[in-house]
Order: structure tokens, then C-alpha cells, then sequence
């Protein structure tokens, strides 16, 4: 196994050497020895005892005794799940019975939600919350990345290894059909316009999701696909501290889901039968096939092991009044794909001054810079120079470096093969880098009015300025279209420049009032948003030669500009209200006024309401360590989507021009019909759940089931061309979704040896329930949904084998082009023909898994840690649509191995899948059917992390020092023959096709953690 290990043997033996001779490396401290029990007398294993002030520690055995090296002076603090800690000062004894009491500390950990927080047990929505200590670790650049098989109901796919870029998020599915399934996400208060990509993962502190419309209702418009809170790390009280985290690694592709192409021989051995087989002459290169060895793996031509390096360090320090904390971060990750790859540089900043006990003011502010260089990897060969694709499909005998070092431009064709640029060259000359500005700023103030009313005003800005180049030379082309050095038309270039603001400022009043055993809270508030986004894109052509890359040297230049404006004006409402912490009840309202929609429906109201029955607070049972909670919740409410561009409820003009009097005029002309009536899509859920723990909390159960539907969806409705335009865009159709949504997290083993488990599964369904007028489907790539019916079913012709015999070709039902030896399809009409059409298409299978699963498992032995994180899916379907091409039997293209086992005779008709190289090929390759269609259930093992802390160490420098070894994107356990099951997984209605994207590295990485 280490031989495939992309470090030497010796750092690897090396590194394991320093973890398990670390614990014995430091002389011993004097000990303080104890044993602890509750108030009943029972021992209790597994307590965490800790030196106040420093890190690490070390916990209760499972006779609940200790041992631990203390200073005199110091403070031992002992805490344990589900009772309250307790601080002893190290005096003259080295000997202690200590004595906890039950407490119900977890439960009252306050967790963020909209516009303000909440005590956990009191929550009665369906909330979820991660912490900074359950992202630690992992060697990957995007927060999202962390978050993969941690969450409930959330589905994290990662579509593409490009780095820095191809991750996705649904929560419950997505809600509408054409305008957008992102959630939205709340850093620090602020909503943003982007995705997470741009976040340094080092820099989080609380993530949150809010899933249930009870939740998310007070961010109404914008809620309908969930909400993420993102909370970033504050200063904590007591002296300043300094904390350094580094990772460097190596990512390599993983062999398994890679197509086994053939290699040179093969391929001449390949390219002579069929030639035999189609009565062709034998071309001389293919004569003898024994004279070529392994050729080349034009894959590995074109990709490479890659570094990916991570620098983090944070300043805290608070005092009495100011409090500060700064982080600043660099990550930069080659791509394992030749010229490609992501730097990230960030820098946050937190500080809050309180001037007395009423008044405090505070600001964050944000900067990041990324560089992304992204050759054009993706794809199908024929819609663009896929360079992974491509490269799979060029001849094996083609060399990419001649014998004299020298790189050709062009290889292929001199072999029988389709012509194609070498794509070793090819991916280094192309230039496709883009660069991003950006700051994330917030400045609030606080101030309690009277007793119980605090008013908040917040106010926050996005920036953000991008550039993107792009440059091809006349030396790059594609397959069939080679590259010609001479000429200089083939030379192309674009330059995009971007500039986006969004400004928020939200003012709330928040009332708390406790009244015997009657306790509320009620908020009121006004926040306003806008956003303005220009930008400017030029496109260059007849550049003199290759070495000049600015557009000033085109010859013809065309540029577009663009401005886009949105606002948003909204009030808010809640009010959460329980009695003796047993009845609960929440109810809010959004009242959202959007640009985006026309005069006659502006605004929109988003209430909800929810209730919760703490049982365990009942007189009637018992208190008892076996069920220490139990609360079941309900909620109902209104969320919806604007997200559907800026100016869809005008009719817009654009310049055009128009014959009169035997000439063109200039002019302009409406392009699209106004509709003043446009509005929002409205998504209305139920959900009911249940949180029930046991066993002094060591286990934590929680379900949930919802039902939501999504109604007014925003779509193009055809109308008659009389009118003389083809489609508007309106309010009309209907989607549901249901589901069921499980965690359960347990504390199996406590003492010297501590596990603890996290799994979650979620099953979700969905349904059309209205398309449009006439309820018409909507066709994809390969997909089709209708009314009644799942969400982007695959779609196409029932493959059913191949014609292996005459007898079976007379009988059976044929398609055009048809004949003994070639592709079969099912008739599915029964007409006796088979066409490529809807008289013979059918659903295949659904995209949609039945199962969505995750899970953890976190093992501590003294001072070493062994985590593995999984995240899996099951039941869903996808179609390979590379492997049409992988397996072309034209004999155009490179091939993969298995195709040497097609059919050839009646008297060899290889394994039924592949049919014959010497008829029509086309129906086989080029139709949509089910040949090419696999389970898509995969299980990921996405982390294993080793790690040591020097809790221990005799020398106090080395207290807080933590080494760890992770290996990420560890094993994929899939029959699909893709190299990534999750690709287009969140593509809505078009998920479950591959087109071939860039590989997803595996990564082995050391790293530290130092906090002193």
C-alpha cells in the first residue's frame, strides 16, 4: 500500500515514529490522583480533567479514577455530558474525591438562529448546529468540504476537483425548477451573493442550518432552499492567545473510477481486427501490433501529483472592554491537472468595545484575494477542447514529446486517428485565469434602552471586483479541428472586468420578560438590501502571432457592457414564548417588498408558527439517568424565491435593425413581453419532530419529517406566436417534496479510551405536481420531468443487448440501420419498429438517491485521536456519457479495454454488451439509451485523521501542540465506473449525467495545530 502513497516511505515511517514515541518523550510532572462519582454515589467514567488555561487533559478511567500533572497553584477543571463542571484549586493534597452534580448544561447551550440566538432545549424548529471542533483537520480549501456526511437532510456533493471550485448544497432538495436551489448563507448577519469558496474554513466558528420554514420564515424571499448561519471566531475571555495551524500535502488521482484505455499494442491490435472485420486493408502502422509496448497514457500526459499547502494564525485577546481577534490565512493548491490551480489570502478581523454595561459597538472586516488558473477540463469533447475527455480518446501510439524533446502541436493522424492537438501542450498554452477582490465588512452597535429591551443596529457591506483573461493561440485546437501555427485568425482572446457591491442595514428591537414561570422574547425590526453589479467584456480576434496576449493587439475588438440593480425593503417579527420551559411556542413574520417583481405584486409575507412539549419537564415522569430528554416539536410556514434576475417583469428594448424603403434602418424593438403581475414562488412546509436522549445524554436521537410544497413556480410559458413574441416568463406550476430525516449521535466508551459516533440518514422524495398550461414536460440532456412524476428522470431508449444471431435479428423488433451483430433496443410503443424518438423513449431511472447517509466516528486513547468521516448515497442512477465515446467502435478514437470483447461473429459474439465495429455504429454511440446507464450508490470514506497532542509533555512550550497525519477523499466504494459518483448530483432537473469533469484528488497531508 505505501508504494502508492505519494510521499517517501521514509517521511511516512518517520512521521507514525513521532506519534507513538511522544507520549513517552517528556518526563512526568508530580500527579494529582482522585476519583470522581456523582451524587449518588456512581462512579463516573469518563470525566474530562483539565489544568485551567492550558490545553489537552486527561479523563476519568472506568473506575472513575484519575492521574494528572498539575502545578501548585493551578486549577483542575472537571466536566462531563450532562453534568455541571466544577473548578478545584491544586493545593497541598494530591488526592481528591470529587462530587458532580446533574446538570442540563448541554441543553442549555445557546445556538444561533435568524436575527438573534436561543437556548438549545427550547429550539422548536429543525436546527442543526456544527462547532469549529468538528471541521478541524481536513486538508481541503472550501468550508463545504467539511461539511460532507455531517448534516441531516443536507446533501453535499462535490461535482468537480477543480480546485477551489465544484461543490454543491441542497438542503431538503431544491425547491424550485428554475431560479436557483442554493441555500442562502448568513455570515455574521450578512446575507451573501455568492457561494462559500471564497471563506477560509479556519476562520468559522458556528455553523448552523436552519431547515423547517419555522426557522428560516424571517428571511423570507430568500429562504425557500434553507438557510446556512455562519458565525466567525471572536476573542474569548482571558489573556491573549496566539494560534497556528499549518498542512502541507500531496493530491494524486485515484486509479479506481479511472477507464482503463488501451494501451499502444492493444489499440493496433484494435484498430487491425476491425479493419479485417469491415474488409478493409490493414493499415501498415497496425500490421504488427507486438512491436509497440504501453504508448502513451495520454492521461497521465496531461495530469500530475500536486502540493496543496495551508497557513493559518489567529490573534485573541480580550479584556474588560475591547476585545480583538485577527486571522489570517494563505492557501494555495496545484490542480492535478497541468496548469490549474487556486490561491486564496485572508485576512478577518473582530473587535467589540463596550463602553459600560448597556452600550457596546463592534466591526468585522473581511479582505480576500484568489487566483484561479482553470484550463478548459470539462465536458464532452465536441462542445469544447475537453482536455480530460480528449485525452482519453487520442491514439496511445502518439507520442506527446518527440524523441529529441521537442513538443508537437498536432498527434493523431498520421496513425488513422481523428487529428487532435497534443494535450500535453495544449493544457499549458491556453490561458483562463481569473482574480478576485473582495471584503466582507459589518460594524454594529448595541444598547440596552431599559430592563429588557435591546436595540441593534447593524449595517454591512460586500465588495467584490473580478478579473478574468482568457487567451488561445493559433499552436491550440480540438479534436478534428487541429491546431495550424501559420494561421493567425485561429488566435483568440476576452478579458471580463466585474465590479458587485451589496449593502444591508437591519435595526431590531429585541423585548425579553420573564413573569412568574411565563417567559418571552418578541423582536420587531426593518432591514433594507441593494446590490449593484457592472461589468465590461471585450473579445479579441486577428492578433498578429502567438506572442502578444493583450486585446490591444487584435485587430477587432467587440465589448459588451452590463449593469444590474436589485433591492430589497422588509419587516420582521417574532415571538417565542414558554412556560416553565415545557410549552413551547415561536411564531414570525417576513413582509419582503422585491425590485425583481412588477408593479401589481411587489411585496410578500412569509409567516410561521411552531410549538414544542419538552415531556421530561412533566411531573408524570420520572427523573431518571435513562431518558434525560424528550421534546416533540411541530411548525408551519411560508417561505419563498426571488431569485430570478432583475428585470423579467419589463419589457425590454433592444436596438435592432429594420428594412424600409429597400434600406436598414436602425431602430429598436420590444424583445419580451412585460408582466406586471410577476411575483414570488411561495413554498409552504409542515414539519414535525422529535429529540429524545438518553443515558445522561450519551446518546441523542433526533427525526424529523417534513412536507413541502413549492407553488406560483417561475417559468417560460409558451403563447401563441401571433402575439409576436414565443414566451414569457410567469407565475405558473407546482413541485412537492417530502421526506424523513434521522441522526442519532451516542458516547459509546469513556476513560483513557473515548469513542463517540455520528450518523445521519435522510430520505427524500419529490413530485411535479403542475408544468405550465398544458402541463408539457421539460426535456434535458438525457432527462426528462413530467407531471406526477420525479424530478429529471433520465430519459431514453431501453437497451436490450445486441442482435447476437440471425434468428434473433428476424424475430425481433428493429431500428433503422439495424443488422445481425449490432446494438438491440426494446420497442416500447409495440408498433414492430424502433425509433430514436418518444414512441420508443422512456424514463430509465432516477437521479435522485433514496438515501442520503453520513457518519463519524471519533476515537481518543490519552493524547491520540483517530477520526473517519463517510458520507454516502444509495439508489440513484447515472449516465456515463463518456464512456459513448470510450467506447466508440468507429475506431476513431482510443478505446477501453472491455471493447476488445464485442461482438465479431455468431460464433463469438464476446460478451454481450459491445456490438460490432464493422456496420453502423451510430445508433450505438450516439443514441440515449440505457446501455450506458449504472447505480450511482457510492460510500466515501472522505477522512481519516491521525493525531497526536502534547497535553503532557514535560516541556510547557510544547503544551498545545497537536500533529496530526489526513487523508482525504481516502476510498470510494462505488459500481459506478466513473471516476466521481457525486458528479451532477445538484444540477436540479438535469442531475445524474456525466459529461466527464475534472478528477476529484485524493490528498495525504500533515499538519499542526499550536495554540499558546
Amino acid at each position: 500500500m505505501l508504494k502508492s502513497l505519494p510521499i517517501p516511505k521514509k517521511y511516512f515511517y518517520g512521521l507514525l515514529l513521532l506519534f507513538f514515541a511522544a507520549a513517552n518523550a517528556f518526563a512526568q510532572n508530580s500527579n494529582i490522583t482522585g476519583n470522581v462519582k456523582d451524587k449518588t454515589g456512581e462512579i463516573l467514567p469518563g470525566v474530562n480533567i483539565a489544568v485551567k488555561g492550558n490545553a489537552g487533559g486527561t479523563s476519568t478511567d472506568f473506575d472513575g479514577n484519575f492521574s494528572i500533572a498539575a502545578p501548585a497553584g493551578s486549577t483542575l477543571v472537571f466536566s462531563f455530558l450532562g453534568f455541571q463542571s466544577q473548578e478545584i484549586k491544586v493545593s497541598g493534597s494530591n488526592s481528591l474525591k470529587i462530587i458532580m452534580s446533574p446538570d442540563t448544561k448541554s441543553l442549555d447551550e445557546v445556538v444561533i438562529v435568524a436575527y438573534g440566538t436561543q437556548k438549545q432545549k427550547n429550539v422548536t424548529g429543525a436546527v442543526q448546529t456544527l462547532s469549529a471542533a468538528t471541521l478541524k483537520d481536513q486538508p481541503v480549501p472550501q468550508l463545504t468540504q467539511k461539511l460532507q456526511g455531517k448534516l441531516a437532510g443536507v446533501q453535499i456533493t462535490q461535482n468537480s476537483g477543480i480546485p477551489g471550485q465544484g461543490m454543491t448544497m441542497r438542503i431538503r432538495g431544491a425547491a424550485s425548477i428554475s431560479s436557483g436551489s442554493d441555500p442562502l448563507y448568513v455570515v455574521d448577519g450578512f446575507p451573501l451573493q455568492g457561494n462559500l469558496a471564497n471563506i477560509n474554513p479556519d476562520e468559522i466558528e458556528t455553523i448552523t442550518v436552519l431547515k423547517d420554514a419555522s426557522s428560516t420564515s424571517l428571511y423570507g424571499s430568500r429562504a425557500s432552499n434553507g438557510v446556512v448561519l455562519i458565525t466567525t471566531k471572536k476573542a474569548k475571555a482571558g489573556k491573549s492567545q496566539f494560534a497556528v495551524s499549518i498542512y502541507t500535502g500531496v493530491q494524486s488521482i485515484p486509479s479506481n473510477g479511472l477507464p482503463d484505455m488501451m494501451n499502444a499494442q492493444q489499440f493496433a491490435q484494435f484498430k487491425k481486427e476491425i479493419a479485417i472485420e469491415r474488409g478493409q486493408p490493414v493499415a501498415p502502422e497496425y500490421a504488427n501490433p507486438q512491436q509497440y509496448g504501453e504508448g502513451t497514457d495520454w492521461l497521465k500526459a496531461v495530469t500530475r501529483d500536486a502540493p496543496i499547502t495551508n497557513y493559518s494564525i489567529t490573534y485573541s485577546s480580550s479584556g474588560e472592554k475591547f476585545s480583538t481577534s485577527i486571522i489570517g490565512g494563505y492557501n494555495k493548491v496545484e490542480g492535478v491537472l497541468l496548469n490549474s490551480s487556486y490561491d486564496r489570502i485572508s485576512v478577518r478581523m473582530n473587535s467589540e468595545y463596550k463602553f459600560n454595561d448597556k452600550v457596546k459597538i463592534g466591526v468585522n472586516a473581511a479582505p480576500t484575494y484568489t487566483h484561479n488558473k482553470t484550463p478548459q477540463s470539462d465536458g464532452i469533447w465536441y462542445n469544447s477542447p475537453s482536455i480530460i475527455q480528449s485525452a482519453l480518446l487520442t491514439s496511445p501510439l502518439a507520442p506527446y514529446k518527440n524523441a529529441d524533446g521537442t513538443i508537437p502541436t498536432t498527434v493523431g493522424w498520421e496513425y488513422g486517428t481523428a487529428a487532435s492537438p497534443n494535450w500535453y501542450n495544449q493544457v499549458q498554452i491556453i490561458k483562463n485565469t481569473s482574480s478576485n477582490v473582495g471584503l466582507l465588512s459589518n460594524a454594529f452597535i448595541e444598547a440596552k434602552l431599559v430592563k429588557g429591551l435591546t436595540f441593534k443596529s447593524n449595517i454591512g457591506v460586500d465588495l467584490g471586483n473580478s478579473v478574468s483573461d482568457f487567451f488561445s493561440p493559433s499552436t491550440a485546437g480540438s479534436i478534428f479541428n487541429p491546431p495550424n501555427e501559420a494561421d493567425a485568425s485561429r488566435i483568440s482572446g476576452a478579458h471580463t472586468n466585474q465590479f458587485a457591491y451589496s449593502w444591508l442595514w437591519e435595526n431590531t428591537l429585541l423585548y425579553e420578560k420573564s413573569i412568574g414561570s411565563h417567559n418571552f422574547d418578541a423582536l420587531v425590526g426593518y432591514t433594507t438590501q441593494a446590490a449593484h453589479s457592472e461589468s465590461a467584456s471585450m473579445t479579441g480576434s486577428g492578433f498578429p502571432d502567438n506572442r502578444v496576449e493583450t486585446l490591444n493587439a487584435a485587430k477587432t475588438i467587440k465589448g459588451s457592457t452590463d449593469i444590474q440593480e436589485w433591492s430589497l425593503a422588509s419587516l420582521v417579527a417574532r415571538l417565542n414564548y414558554n412556560y416553565k420551559n415545557k410549552y413551547l411556542f415561536s411564531g414570525a413574520i417576513r413582509r419582503d417588498g422585491s425590485s425583481r417583481f412588477g408593479s401589481d405584486n411587489k411585496w410578500g409575507n412569509f409567516p410561521s408558527a411552531s410549538v414544542g412539549w419538552v415531556a421530561t419537564e412533566e411531573s408524570f415522569i420520572p427523573k431518571n439517568n435513562t431518558l434525560s430528554f424528550l421534546k416533540l416539536r411541530a411548525s408551519y410556514g411560508v417561505t419563498g424565491n426571488n431569485n430570478i434576475g432583475n428585470y423579467l417583469q419589463y419589457a425590454n428594448v433592444v436596438a435592432t435593425n429594420n428594412p424600409f424603403n429597400n434600406q436598414l434602418l436602425s431602430g429598436s424593438s420590444i424583445a419580451g413581453l412585460n408582466n406586471n403581475e410577476l411575483g414570488w414562488e411561495t413554498t409552504e412546509q409542515f414539519d414535525a419532530g422529535i429529540d429524545i436522549n438518553f443515558f445522561n445524554d450519551r446518546i441523542r436521537f433526533n427525526y424529523d419529517y417534513y412536507k413541502k410544497t413549492t407553488d406560483d413556480l417561475l417559468y417560460s410559458v409558451d403563447i401563441p406566436i401571433s402575439s409576436g413574441f414565443f414566451n414569457y416568463t410567469t407565475n405558473i406550476g407546482k413541485i412537492e417534496f417530502w421526506g424523513h430525516e434521522f441522526s442519532v449521535s451516542t458516547v459509546n466508551f469513556t476513560g483513557p479510551f473515548r469513542w463517540t459516533t455520528d450518523f445521519n440518514i435522510s430520505f427524500n422524495r419529490n413530485k411535479a405536481l403542475a408544468l405550465g398550461t398544458a402541463n408539457a414536460a421539460i426535456y434535458g440532456d438525457m432527462t426528462i420531468t413530467q407531471v406526477g412524476q420525479p424530478l429529471g428522470q433520465l430519459y431514453g431508449l431501453q437497451w436490450d443487448g445486441i442482435y447476437e444471431t440471425q434468428a434473433e435479428y428476424d424475430s425481433s423488433p428493429k431500428h433503422e440501420g439495424a443488422s445481425v451483430g449490432s446494438v438491440k433496443y426494446k420497442d416500447i410503443n409495440g408498433d414492430g419498429v424502433v425509433t430514436n424518438d418518444s414512441k420508443d423513449q422512456t424514463v430509465l431511472g432516477n437521479t435522485a438517491p433514496k438515501f442520503n447517509l453520513g457518519f463519524t466516528s471519533t476515537m481518543n486513547y490519552k493524547d491520540f485521536d483517530f477520526t473517519v468521516v463517510c458520507q454516502g448515497a444509495y439508489g440513484n442512477k447515472i449516465i456515463n456519457t463518456a464512456e459513448r465515446f470510450t467506447a466508440n467502435l468507429d475506431g476513431t478514437f482510443n478505446v477501453t479495454t472491455d471493447v476488445a470483447n464485442r461482438w465479431k461473429s455468431e460464433a463469438d459474439p464476446g460478451d454481450g454488451k459491445y456490438g460490432k465495429a464493422s456496420g453502423n455504429t451510430g445508433p450505438e454511440r450516439d443514441w440515449a439509451s440505457s446501455k450506458w446507464m449504472y447505480d450511482g450508490s457510492y460510500l466515501t470514506i472522505k477522512n481519516i485523521t491521525l493525531g497526536y497532542s502534547f497535553n503532557n509533555a514535560g516541556a510547557d512550550y510544547l503544551k498545545g501542540l497537536r500533529l496530526y497525519l489526513s487523508i482525504q477523499q481516502a476510498y470510494v466504494f462505488s459500481k459506478y465506473p466513473g471516476n466521481n459518483p457525486e458528479v451532477s448530483a445538484g444540477a436540479g432537473l438535469f442531475s445524474g449525467v456525466d459529461n466527464t469533469t475534472y478528477p476529484v484528488p485524493r490528498t495525504l497531508a500533515m499538519g499542526l495545530n499550536y495554540n499558546f
